[in-house]
């Protein structure tokens, strides 16, 4: 052993070795410790989300941001009993953050829209809506992006943050619609029988709901005809199909009833010049 050794007291180093053992030990016990107890947080807060009905979509986002929280809280901890130095590690992860953040700032809008969308609900998959001038089924509700399923069967995705900027009109969330069909009669026919003759096919048609009551009006005095327009409600499954058929029997029943529906007509004048030169 060399003579500068041999004076050497290695007590204070095998101290501190032990200290640190200690300390890594404890910090290895914390972190595994917090790991098991994060993991039943967690799925405690998703059973609690489930039983509330929660979308589970979201419960499953929920799950996983509490679990990355209870992580880094957890990765913090073990860290500070090693002896790491923690502030200077959650300041370097506070700007790495931000950094990120601002470099992601377009999908963090359409993840933060996508959490208040499941949330509120302003729409299930299922419900035809239209959002932005885009009709369509909504066939999936993700945290990024929104599909719809157009009338034509072609399939439109649309983030969420313009989802969630623009008006959503729901077609289906009030469980009734009303439908709506406009038609002129001529002027020399008898306006109560053309109404008549209509609302015996409001009231023979089982689809056609009595509360509330359809009914049937005289709008305007147009150039050729005497314009009616007829109302009823009926229940979104069947509005398509109630509104499209009672265009034809609108025209049967004024047809069965003698009544003209007039169609523009123009009247020319001749005159014709004589040359006297």
């Amino acid at each position: 052993m060399p003579d500068f050794l041999e004076h050497y007291d290695f007590s204070h180093f095998s101290r501190q070795a032990v200290d640190y053992g200690i300390k890594f030990a404890i910090a290895i016990l914390i972190l595994l410790l917090g790991l098991w107890l994060a993991a039943r947080l967690a799925n405690f807060g998703r059973r609690a989300l489930v039983r509330a009905r929660v979308d589970d979509t979201l419960v499953g986002f929920l799950r996983n941001v509490i679990y990355g929280v209870l992580i880094a809280l957890v990765a913090v901890a073990a860290l500070q009993q090693a002896g790491v130095p923690s502030a200077s590690l959650i300041a370097a992860l506070g700007a790495a953050g931000l950094a990120i953040g601002l470099a992601l700032q377009g999908s963090l809008s359409n993840l933060a829209w996508g959490v208040l969308l499941i949330a509120t609900r302003p729409f299930k998959v299922g419900d035809f809506v239209e959002i932005g001038g885009v009709l369509g089924t909504v066939s999936r509700i993700g945290l990024m992006q929104t599909w719809l399923v157009l009338p034509d069967n072609r399939e439109a995705c649309m983030p969420n943050s313009k989802v969630g900027s623009d008006a959503i009109i729901n077609y289906n969330r009030r469980g009734t619609r009303r439908f709506e069909v406009k038609v002129g009669i001529a002027y020399s026919a008898d306006i109560g029988k053309a109404m008549d003759a209509i609302r015996a096919e409001l009231d023979k048609d089982p689809r056609v709901l009595s509360d509330p009551a359809p009914g049937i009006w005289a709008t305007e005095l147009a150039d050729s005809s005497v314009n009616l327009v007829v109302r009823g409600w009926a229940s979104t499954e069947d509005f398509w199909s109630t509104q499209t058929d009672f265009v034809r029997l609108v025209k049967e029943s004024l047809d069965a009833a003698g009544i003209s529906i007039p169609f523009p007509q123009r009247e020319l004048l001749v005159r014709q010049i004589k040359d006297k030169s």
